[in-house]
């Protein structure tokens, strides 16, 4: 009977164990949606914003113009730069996100309506729309 017992005692021990260690590691941070960390900052700006072309190269004349009260980014492209293929980048700060998400080329050929994007704080509870206006450089 004695070794019966200890049979029957690492046959529950190590699941008993097993299950332990999965509930103890839990994930103790919410994350969102996108599988981001969910965290307490508040902050929510864009910090520098890059603007490619299909060669991944920039397209930009000069650094960009960005606002963070106001909310916007201006950009002017070199002359005869296809605006219908075009790649944003944001720098976010810490812990923010972008919506939309850049999947890809974006189109940004109508200059008459701007793109919006918002960013959104680490804690998610902020949200900011970032107009991006692009100008083509004068020939």
């Amino acid at each position: 009977m004695h070794n019966n017992m200890k049979r029957y005692i690492k046959l529950f021990s190590i699941p008993l164990l097993y299950a332990v260690m999965l509930v103890s590691c839990k994930q103790d941070f919410p994350i969102d949606e996108d599988g981001l960390l969910i965290t307490t900052r508040a902050e929510c700006y864009v910090s520098n914003f890059e603007l490619l072309g299909s060669d991944f190269q920039t397209v930009r004349t000069k650094n960009p113009v960005i606002d963070t009260t106001a909310q916007t980014i201006a950009v002017e492209v070199f002359f005869g730069t296809d605006l219908k293929n075009l790649y944003p980048q944001f720098s976010l700060v810490t812990d923010a996100k972008l919506d939309p998400k850049i999947t890809g080329p974006v189109d940004f050929s109508d200059l008459v309506t701007p793109k919006t994007y918002t960013v959104i704080s680490g804690n998610r509870k902020v949200r900011k729309p970032y107009t991006v206006t692009i100008t083509v450089q004068q020939p």
